[in-house]
């Protein structure tokens, strides 16, 4: 018997596929070559110095160079999706929305129906009239119309002068507590707003005075006056005298002063307030006036109406304090 011989053979266009995929791997090889050369180089650029060309090392958040100290990267960013788990809020909490806040009459819950250029006609008249009625259904009562205007004056009274936010707070909930006592009736929104964030200011040892805040406030002096003693007497605010040493840093910072004469000035305040220099004195004016003795001492350049007008006094009293305070 003859040996069967296989009569299958390839066709032109087996080949032909063949010869397609081949060139396909080879193009994505390649491409994946390229693609981690590319990744290399980006990585060495990266860990080289821009500057020097010598290597840099993680410290931290910082990507600083071995040689030269230049900071390559700062604050590193994950710009990977921020998941949240609802499985358990309690022991593993994530980030969602704003938080919460004293400065706003709802704590900062409410919600708002936003404007659109792209909703024209009935439907954006709906909306018109859906944002009127959300907006007057938010603030119902006097009682809340009043805490919303006395919260935007507290807010922008301490946006004008520069104050954190937790005097801002503060002064918020303080607010509160004297409407939660009905002692709003026949005073001004505007003095219990300045008296709020006075009182903030000396509970949290930041040193501004009655001046300075009504000068920034809407209400006059007389107001904030009324709303002050209200709260005091009412409230039994847990402040005491102010003394010179609570506005030496800020003078000193403004008259450009060294360490050493704020130091000294310390001292002379302290001595001030024990021999009973200070007593019955403006203190913004006794520590006006330490600064000068001090700088006077320690022959630094400070004159009497230099120091008067950083406290906003006049220079006879800094003269007056100057003078009990070098009698021997």
């Amino acid at each position: 018997m003859s040996e069967a011989r296989s009569t299958r053979t390839r066709s032109p266009r087996t080949e032909t596929d063949d010869v397609a995929t081949a060139d396909r791997a080879a193009t994505a090889d390649r491409a994946a070559a390229a693609d981690a050369t590319e990744a290399g180089r980006a990585e060495t650029d990266r860990e080289t110095c821009p500057e020097c060309g010598g290597r840099t090392r993680v410290d931290s958040s910082e990507r600083v160079c071995t040689d030269c100290g230049l900071v390559v990267d700062a604050d590193r960013i994950d710009h990977g999706p921020e998941w949240r788990s609802f499985d358990d809020d309690d022991a593993d909490p994530k980030r969602t929305g704003a938080p919460l806040t004293r400065s706003r009459h709802d704590r900062g819950l409410s919600t708002e129906i936003g404007r659109s250029t792209k909703v024209k006609g009935r439907k954006r008249r709906r909306l018109a009239r859906m944002r009127t009625q959300h907006n007057r259904a938010q603030i119902s009562t006097k009682r809340d119309r009043n805490k919303v205007y006395a919260y935007t004056e507290i807010r922008r009274l301490t946006g004008v002068m520069g104050l954190p936010d937790s005097v801002r707070d503060a002064a918020c909930a303080l607010f509160d507590s004297a409407q939660e006592e009905s002692l709003l009736r026949g005073r001004s929104l505007e003095g219990f707003a300045a008296a709020c964030v006075y009182v903030a200011c000396r509970t949290a040892d930041v040193a501004r005075t009655v001046g300075e805040v009504c000068a920034e406030a809407k209400a006059t002096e007389d107001e904030h006056r009324a709303a002050f003693d209200a709260m005091n007497r009412e409230l039994g605010l847990p402040i005491a005298p102010s003394g010179p040493a609570e506005y030496l840093p800020r003078f000193a910072s403004d008259l450009d002063c060294d360490s050493a004469v704020e130091r000294r000035a310390g001292e002379l305040a302290e001595r001030a307030v024990e021999e009973g220099i200070a007593n019955g004195r403006n203190p913004v004016g006794v520590a006006a006036a330490c600064l000068y003795t001090a700088a006077r001492e320690l022959g630094a350049e400070c004159t009497q109406q230099e120091a008067a007008d950083a406290a906003d006094v006049t220079p006879v009293t800094v003269r007056r304090t100057y003078v009990d305070l070098t009698e021997e």
